[in-house]
């Protein structure tokens, strides 16, 4: 890790685990940790915090978890590329999409509020 230093503070009510998670995350996802950057072993990331190797270990496993890091027997454990984000919907085609359920609503009769709530619904699901 060029440059980018973890921290655990040992008096928090946070445990440690979720520190060193909650700053990796941090620091993938503003970029500060690039992608393909190396990361210490957890070994050596454990030892160097001062920390038993499982505290290091739970950290990465739910950093892979959420798709920020992957580690590969013989390449390390490495910054994953960072998910691409959703497109937003194209307003004529939710229109249209919404037209077409307005249409088959109506077709098995149900009145405005019907189609309103069943939408609500299903937001809400």
């Amino acid at each position: 890790m060029s440059g980018a230093a973890v921290r655990v503070d040992t008096n928090s009510p946070v445990p440690p685990y979720e520190q060193i998670r909650a700053q990796l995350a941090a620091l993938i996802t503003t970029g500060r940790l690039p992608e393909g950057e190396r990361l210490p072993t957890v070994r050596q990331l454990a030892a160097d915090l001062g920390l038993a190797a499982g505290t290091v270990a739970r950290a990465y496993r739910e950093l892979e978890s959420a798709a920020l890091i992957r580690t590969r027997r013989g390449a390390g454990t490495r910054v994953a590329p960072l998910p691409v984000p959703a497109r937003r919907p194209d307003p004529a085609e939710l229109a249209a999409l919404a037209g077409r359920f307005v249409a088959e609503a109506r077709a098995m009769g149900a009145d405005e509020e019907e189609v309103v709530a069943a939408v609500r619904g299903a937001l809400r699901a």
